[in-house]
């Protein structure tokens, strides 16, 4: 939050383990930012076309070199139960890509 700038938008996803953290509201007061919180299902149920209009617009960030996701590893197919327990044992930061 206090990497926010002024008028910015911070966006709470989803929490993977531990404690769910405090925000200090009078940083939102400071800065005059908005704090969203984003259920993916339900957008994708309640608001189908601004979901697939989102999506559109990333993955054409995408395919600009706009948005650049961190690759933390590429791993064959025949390693992907090794993939999937790096995930569960929360080793990854960033995306795991499987290749055939």
């Amino acid at each position: 939050m206090r990497a926010t700038g002024w008028r910015g938008r911070y966006l709470v996803v989803g929490f993977a383990a531990g404690e769910i953290p405090k925000i200090p509201l009078n940083l939102l007061l400071l800065k005059g930012c908005d704090l969203v919180g984003v259920f993916w299902g339900d957008h994708i149920e309640r608001e189908g076309d601004a979901f697939r209009a989102e999506m559109a617009q990333i993955v054409a960030w995408a395919a600009e070199g706009r948005v650049k996701p961190h690759i933390h590893a590429v791993r064959p197919l025949a390693e992907t139960a090794a993939a999937i327990e790096e995930i569960a044992a929360r080793r990854v930061k960033g995306k795991v890509v499987v290749t055939a």
